[in-house]
């Protein structure tokens, strides 16, 4: 199952010959992470849950915490409740600006494209493409939650309310690692705003309702259940911990609110699985609580920083390392210079306890490690030949990857402009495809990898005609070599593409 968050819908324009061609274009966001698919990085990608007033109270309205959901039953209409929420949320509009190359007349035109012809249209040219999201109001003083990839990189925002009235917006803070941002706009009066719920206290089968702009269609209004939680690796996100509903999202959707019945906004419509359209994905708004306060403050979050790489716990590695359980989260790489370096964790510890918590699942311990705040005093438990130990430290603070250009160089994939995963049986069974090889999770814009044709989601076979094994061999196949012929599953077809190589 492939998740495609559900941001934008985006017309492209361009001029030829006089005549104006508009054509439509979704951006796509599916977003596989490289090599993380069996093992989680807390070097450097461990999450920070903000702590509660670390950088400023609450701005927004909080539920009452008094209505559950059990307590409502489930209404003949949804109208009074769309009615009372309506006027809090908001259409987003964007516009980029994006450079096309040269335009080249085709078949018989070609002769003829030089002198006045080849100066009007040759050469690159600029383009406006607009775009469309959703977004909800949570404070009076203008303050608007929608998604990361709504926002990210544009040039212009502006915010319809259903009343009709239009504002400009800019960009408070942005968390692409959530896919969280916080907009503003500046109104002469104060708007109405959504109480934000409590998202722990779902349940599969509760109802709720999810309010957007799917395809521009302001105001759109569908209802359903929560089809499932704890939704991960689906391919959307860094930090995936999904709302999973059967309420209708579509392109355009994104950064709309999921309500309950109580009118409390409890998820951010972010994702869904296009083979499906009665299954779409929402980050709980527990999640955005954690760190609305600091995209406010700082526009930015700050994350704990823990040093060292976690995986799963296999029944197999159970089995070899002479475990009770599968529970806990197993260091395979220790950060030399990282706080739990220095405290003594080691490779092949077991870390079962994080303060008070105790870490189940591997997915767990991120999460743990972002509620306290950096530079707290922290107790990590773990298990090691069979024997509990504790370590008592200062956690540390994350510092965001900067070189991540410098480090392509090194690294195949990133030389030609795009990055990869490993098609492990799950994202195979995912993506409905069979077979090994390596899935594309993102390609640069203007990479060599964009103009040959490769897309996000692509499965990489063959290199060179040589089976591909996993992301580390894929890399390999790529080491030195200035161009490369990839074997690429897309869909139900397979085709070959030619890459060559970033100059420089």
């Amino acid at each position: 199952m492939k998740a495609r968050r559900v941001a934008t819908v985006g017309v492209g324009i361009a001029v030829a010959i006089g005549a104006l061609v508009a054509s439509g274009a979704l951006d796509v966001r599916v977003d596989w992470r490289s090599d993380a698919a069996q093992a989680l990085d807390l070097f450097g990608r461990g999450e920070k849950k903000q702590a509660e007033g670390a950088s400023g109270a609450a701005f927004w309205r909080e539920g009452n915490g008094e209505t559950t959901l059990a307590a409502v039953p489930a209404p003949a209409s949804f109208a009074d409740l769309a009615e009372r929420v309506s006027p809090a949320v908001v259409s987003i509009q964007t516009s980029k600006t994006v450079t096309g190359g040269p335009l080249r007349l085709p078949g018989p035109f070609e002769p003829f494209f030089g002198g006045p012809l080849e100066e009007f249209f040759g050469g690159e040219r600029e383009f406006q493409v607009p775009s469309l999201g959703s977004g909800f109001v949570i404070s009076s003083e203008g303050f608007i939650v929608t998604n990361n990839h709504v926002v990210e990189e544009v040039d212009k925002i502006k915010v319809a309310f259903e009343d009709g009235t239009e504002l400009d917006a800019e960009v408070v803070g942005r968390d692409p690692a959530t896919d969280i941002a916080l907009i503003r706009v500046k109104a002469d009066k104060a708007l109405t705003a959504l109480s934000l719920g409590n998202s722990d206290q779902l349940r599969p089968g509760d109802w709720v309702v999810a309010i957007g702009n799917p395809f521009g269609l302001e105001h759109t209004v569908t209802a359903g259940i929560v089809s499932a939680l704890h939704r991960r690796n689906i391919g959307a996100g860094r930090y995936e911990d999904f709302i999973q509903t059967d309420a209708a999202i579509n392109p355009g959707n994104s950064g709309g609110p999921l309500l309950n019945l109580a009118g409390e906004v409890v998820g951010i419509n972010t994702a869904i699985n296009p083979r499906a359209n009665t299954i779409g994905f929402a980050v709980p708004i527990n999640m955005a609580k954690e760190i609305l306060p600091q995209l406010r403050t700082s526009g930015r979050v700050t994350r704990g920083w823990l040093g060292v790489v976690i995986q799963r716990i296999s029944p197999d590695i159970q089995e070899a390392l002479g475990l009770e359980s599968t529970e806990g989260a197993l260091v395979s790489k220790v950060d030399p210079s990282g706080p739990a370096a220095k405290a003594g964790i080691e490779r092949g510890d077991v870390i079962v306890r994080f303060d008070d918590k105790p870490i189940r699942e591997m997915e767990e311990l991120p999460r743990v490690v972002a509620s306290t705040q950096p530079g707290s005093a922290v107790e990590v438990v773990v298990l090691r030949e069979g024997k509990r130990k504790a370590f008592k430290f200062d956690l540390g603070t994350l510092e965001e990857p900067q070189e991540v250009a410098s480090r392509g160089k090194e690294q195949g994939p990133a030389a030609f402009g795009m990055r990869v995963q490993t098609l492990t049986p799950e994202l195979a069974e995912q993506l409905g495809v069979e077979g090994g090889g390596v899935v594309i999770s993102d390609v640069e814009t203007g990479s060599p990898a964009d103009e040959a044709g490769l897309r996000r989601g692509d499965v990489v076979v063959e290199v060179d005609q040589e089976g591909v094994k996993s992301a580390p061999d894929f890399r390999r196949k790529l080491a030195g070599k200035q161009k490369a012929l990839l074997l690429v599953r897309r869909g139900d077809a397979t085709v070959f593409i030619a890459v060559k190589r970033a100059a420089g």
